[in-house]
């Protein structure tokens, strides 16, 4: 270019100044007391959000809403159990900007990553959560209405940030020590049927489990290893040997609870295995 510049006379330089500027006004932001150009966008850059979050609040709305209101919790949507109407259109709250960081996550890690306030959207159900019983945890089920509003908000944020299937997620996935929300009613595989989040081919799941009884166990270090790979927050080198026998649980227990509710004790077992063998052939592991 500066070759180029020595010949060109002053008018000619002038005309081809007017051009560049004319040809770039499209691109051009007003921001009321300047102007951006926006022409000319660095290619050492990647989007902040990678992560989709979804919870449950385990109060009513009112209550919920205070809560994620207060100075120590928040969520970028709230989705009340029966939405109400505007205009014949379901209503959900938002609470805080998607540009915004929310405080949803807490101590979170996955595929590598941790602190995902950072690079998350969060989404919270109002959903009692579970009471308990002599027999166990009775959860409450999600109103389809709900899902409704909850898959039309999500595809929107899945489409607008480009999130991975494998890195739409449930708060006891990232943080499986601390959280079993959204839990095992939490409708997964209905949600990865409407083209959101990850779920295994049933046929690969199959070929994995190979004949075997589904209950039959497995090397439960064997299968964390694996969890591991996929993107729960363990480490992979060492194995996670320092974790108690609990905690290990707990993280298998997180992983049935998205991809096999109808049984999360957190056994290690052959299903448990074949489904994540299928996750990580479809979805790949982690970075």
């Amino acid at each position: 270019m500066g070759r180029t510049l020595r010949w060109v006379g002053s008018v000619s330089l002038a005309l081809l100044l007017a051009g560049c500027q004319q040809s770039s006004t499209g691109s051009r932001v007003d921001r009321g007391s300047f102007m951006l150009e926006t022409a000319h966008q660095a290619q050492a850059a990647d989007q902040r959000i990678r992560f989709l979050v979804i919870h449950y609040t385990a109060e009513d709305f009112h209550s919920s809403l205070n809560t994620l209101t207060d100075e120590h919790v928040s969520a970028h949507y709230l989705i009340p159990a029966h939405p109400p109407k505007a205009g014949g259109k379901p209503v959900a709250w938002q609470l805080v900007p998607e540009s915004q960081r929310a405080w949803h996550a807490g101590a979170s890690g996955w595929r590598g990553r941790s602190n995902l306030n950072d690079t998350s959207i969060g989404i919270e159900l109002e959903n009692r959560g579970y009471r308990s019983t002599l027999v166990g945890p009775r959860w409450y089920p999600f109103p389809p209405e709900q899902i409704a509003l909850l898959t039309d908000i999500s595809h929107q944020v899945i489409e607008r940030y480009q999130i991975a299937p494998q890195n739409v997620l449930g708060h006891s996935d990232i943080a499986p020590q601390r959280k079993q929300d959204p839990g095992p009613l939490f409708p997964w595989h209905k949600l990865a049927l409407a083209g959101i989040g990850a779920w295994p081919d049933a046929s690969r799941v199959r070929f994995y489990l190979a004949g075997r009884e589904a209950t039959e166990p497995v090397d439960r270090l064997q299968l964390l290893e694996k969890l591991a790979q996929y993107g729960y927050p363990l480490p992979t080198d060492p194995l996670p040997t320092e974790l108690t026998p609990e905690q290990q649980q707990s993280v298998i227990a997180a992983f049935q609870m998205h991809f096999r509710s109808s049984d999360y004790r957190g056994q290690a077992d052959a299903e448990s295995e074949a489904i994540v063998l299928a996750l990580l052939e479809k979805y790949g592991s982690r970075d």
